[in-house]
C-alpha cells in the first residue's frame, strides 16, 4: 500500500493491492470488460489487473480516498451479487461472507495487528468484519496477506480504518511486491504469465548439459535451470 499525499494533506492519493483468483478477476472484468469499465468510470480510480495465466492474479486500485473507497464497495457488492446468485440452485441455508484479501507490506503489518493485537481487535468490533492477518510473507515478497471477511458495507468501513493507519505508519524501507503464485513448471499451448519463470526447452537443453559436462567434468551438479527441464 502506497501513498502521496498533497500540500496541507487535503487530497490523498492511495495505491493498494488485492489478491484474487482467476475467478474472481473474471467476475470484476466483465463481459468484454464491461464490469471494470464502469466500476473505473463510476468510482474515478484508476483500477488495473496484473496479465497472464497465474493462478492468482493482482488488482491494483489507485486513485484518491473517496474513489478507492467506492472502488472496493463496487467489487465488494459484485462479489456478494456473485454469492446469490451461486445459491440459487444450492441447497445451503446461510450466505457465506464476501471475502477480499489485501497485499500489505510485511513492515507495517504489526501496526495493524496492535500491541497485543489490540489495533485489529478494534477495528473487528467497530466494523463487524473479519479480518485475519498472515503470519507467513507471500513467496517471494516481503508483503503479507490481509483477508477481511463480511458484508460489503462491514468490509468498506474495515478498508477505511485499515488505510487510516497504513497512512499513518509509512513504510520506509523498500520491500518486494508480491507479483502472485507461481503455477506449474510446464506449460500449456496458452503459455506462461508474468510471474512465472521461462525454462528452455529440452531440445535446448541437451547440448547445453554436455557442454556444461565437458567444463566440469568432475562436477555432478547441474544448474537448477537445467534440472527442471525432464
Amino acid at each position: 500500500m502506497e501513498s502521496k499525499v498533497s500540500e496541507g494533506g487535503l487530497n490523498v492519493t492511495l495505491t493498494i493491492r488485492l489478491l484474487m483468483h482467476g475467478k474472481e478477476v473474471g467476475s470484476i472484468i466483465g463481459k468484454k470488460g464491461e464490469t471494470v469499465k464502469k466500476m473505473r468510470e463510476e468510482s474515478g480510480a484508476r483500477i488495473n489487473i496484473s496479465e497472464g495465466n497465474c493462478p492468482e492474479r493482482i488488482v491494483t486500485i489507485t486513485g484518491p480516498t473517496d474513489a478507492i473507497f467506492k472502488a472496493f464497495a463496487m467489487i465488494a457488492y459484485k462479489f456478494e451479487e456473485d454469492i446469490t446468485n451461486s445459491m440459487s440452485n444450492s441447497t445451503a441455508t446461510s450466505k457465506p461472507p464476501v471475502t477480499l484479501r489485501l497485499v500489505v507490506p510485511a513492515s507495517q503489518c504489526g501496526s495493524l495487528i496492535g500491541k497485543g493485537g489490540s489495533k485489529i481487535k478494534e477495528i473487528r468490533e467497530s466494523t463487524g468484519a473479519q479480518v485475519q492477518v498472515a503470519g507467513d510473507m507471500l513467496p517471494n515478497s516481503t508483503e503479507r496477506a490481509v483477508t477481511i471477511s463480511g458484508t460489503p458495507d462491514a468490509i468498506i468501513q474495515c478498508v477505511k480504518q485499515i488505510c487510516v493507519v497504513m497512512l499513518e505508519v509509512q513504510s520506509v524501507t523498500k520491500g518486494v511486491k508480491y507479483i502472485g503464485k507461481k503455477p506449474s513448471w510446464h506449460h500449456n499451448s496458452a503459455g506462461s504469465c508474468g510471474a512465472c519463470l521461462s525454462y528452455p526447452s529440452p531440445r535446448v537443453v541437451g547440448p547445453l548439459i554436455s557442454w556444461y559436462l565437458r567444463l566440469k567434468p568432475t562436477q555432478c551438479v547441474l544448474p537448477a535451470i537445467f534440472v527442471r527441464c525432464f
